[in-house]
């Protein structure tokens, strides 16, 4: 059967599904953790700031390590990095679930993060290595709606497991499915990676160096972003922790201009594609991420939709990019990118101008729904192909670390947009002499918040419209080189 399966025209899919059930697994957890937060915080007796380090931590472990889990990949072969992933992932899942208090809990996801950094690098570029570069649109695109799905699944199944066993079975439904993925990625994937061994011996040693200077960057970034509404951002602490975030950046460049084997090529950056693709993507959730953690704040507290209610309405919007998706990755395939991303990054500014310019305290719940609609499916159009122009200009050996971008880029911008967008909508509340906090929105202060929100849109709005002026003047894919000179070609000529 093993030899059926690779001799199989569609073996391709064979790796996706096996790649997918990770991925899956990984954001249907994100969202059952959520929904298990609240019963978690009365079984301990806690707090919800508290609570919160459960998904704080395991965000912070992915942003951390995702970078240097992608070269790993890259270097030692990305079955390897893949395989130890989700072993670690299922060991920490059933850690969880055991966890006798609240810090073994927080320990034990931050642990997790670990495992799924390794899966979430590693995943993706075995993905884009064992499609044809013709189909790389094609493949992206489908990965996002497996994400998409994940999303929608993951607050449902995590609904029904807590009601029927208690919150700690969120954690151990983990450990059977990851069992099985693991069981299908050793039958499939060691198949596949033979060229990423033979890539990992031809190179050097693993660049420690950057990667302990990129995970201070990072963490410092994250850790700055996410609390300074609460700190204050005019504040001491927060000042030394922008400085010590600048400091590390600049070391970090600068170890990596210098390393012989850096962990992230930082002269990929010269290449426009990846540099434009980078910052357009960067805005893209800076100006998109924000909404989706404040809607429900105006579901709930404004319009009064219970949870269950806010929940069947966040549906549709994660429906297009699951249907999305896979259409605009096979279209960027056939008729090029920059028309895709400019018109998924216009759409969602649209959907959020729109917004900013007619939302009420007593808006129609259906021209919610719609304007997520359209913000979802400009999602859907701008990612996949956007992510395929910059893996267009990379070379294969580089695959895990540029996979790993890509996300990284996701999650630093949700955090940043979180940050910003609360920033704008609390100071607004301010101004308006209402307690400067999300916590204290009520219907009694729904008009100070609501101007907030207004004001929020406008500005996730304006980033979009930065992003889309990149998206235009960052290209279209390479013109093909005429064979006489593909002949002659430098060996670091970009493949695809």
């Amino acid at each position: 059967m093993i030899s059926a399966i690779k001799s199989s025209t569609n073996y391709k899919w064979w790796v996706f599904s096996a790649i997918a059930t990770g991925t899956f697994l990984s954001v249907a957890d994100h969202g059952s953790v959520l929904v298990a937060m609240p019963s978690i915080e009365r079984h301990f007796g806690s707090d919800l700031p508290t609570v919160q380090w459960i998904v704080v931590g395991y965000a912070l472990s992915i942003s951390a390590l995702i970078l240097p889990m992608g070269r790993l990949g890259d270097i030692i072969g990305r079955k390897q990095v893949y395989i130890w992933g989700m072993v670690i992932f299922v060991v920490a899942a059933a850690l969880a679930g055991a966890s006798p208090n609240l810090g073994s809990l927080i320990g034990a996801k931050v642990f997790q993060g670990m495992g799924s950094a390794m899966v979430q690098s590693a995943g993706m570029a075995m993905v884009i290595a064992t499609f044809p570069g013709s189909e790389r649109g094609k493949a992206l695109g489908t990965h996002l709606s497996v994400v998409g799905t994940g999303a929608i699944a993951g607050p449902a199944i995590g609904g029904l497991l807590i009601s029927a066993f208690g919150w700690r079975s969120v954690f151990y439904a983990n450990v059977p499915i990851g069992i099985i993925t693991i069981v299908a990625a050793l039958i499939v994937l060691p198949m596949i990676n033979q060229d990423a061994q033979t890539e990992g011996k031809e190179r050097q040693s693993f660049d420690w160096g950057g990667a302990v200077l990129s995970a201070m960057a990072l963490l410092g970034f994250l850790l700055v972003v996410g609390n300074g509404d609460r700190v204050g951002w005019t504040s001491g602490i927060l000042f030394s922790g922008v400085i010590a975030t600048i400091l590390s950046v600049a070391a970090f460049i600068w170890w990596e201009l210098r390393c012989p084997s850096p962990m992230l090529d930082m002269r990929l950056f010269k290449r426009k594609l990846v540099a434009f693709g980078v910052a357009a993507g960067w805005l893209s959730f800076l100006g998109t991420s924000a909404a989706r953690f404040m809607m429900p704040f105006y579901l709930q507290r404004v319009l009064d939709f219970s949870p269950r209610d806010v929940g069947l309405l966040l549906i549709p919007p994660a429906l297009c990019m699951v249907i999305f998706g896979p259409i605009s990755g096979r279209l960027s395939d056939r008729f090029g990118w920059r028309g895709l991303t400019v018109g998924g990054l216009t759409l969602s500014a649209t959907a959020w101008f729109i917004l900013a310019a007619t939302l009420t305290e007593s808006s129609p719940v259906l021209l919610i729904v719609i304007m997520l609609m359209f913000q979802g499916t400009g999602t859907a159009l701008f990612n996949s192909p956007n992510n395929s122009s910059m893996l267009s200009a990379v070379d294969r050996s580089q695959y895990g670390v540029a996979s790993a971008l890509t996300q990284l880029v996701r999650n630093s911008a949700n955090v940043a947009s979180i940050a910003i967008a609360t920033t704008v909508v609390v100071a607004t509340m301010g101004a308006r002499g209402v307690e400067p906090s999300l916590d204290a929105v009520s219907p009694a202060v729904a008009g100070a918040f609501v101007a907030g929100l207004r004001w929020a849109f406008f500005m996730l709005g304006g980033l979009l419209v930065v992003g889309i002026a990149i998206a235009i003047i960052r290209g279209e894919r390479p013109k093909p080189v005429p064979a006489a000179r593909r002949q002659s070609a430098a060996v670091g000529s970009k493949p695809d």
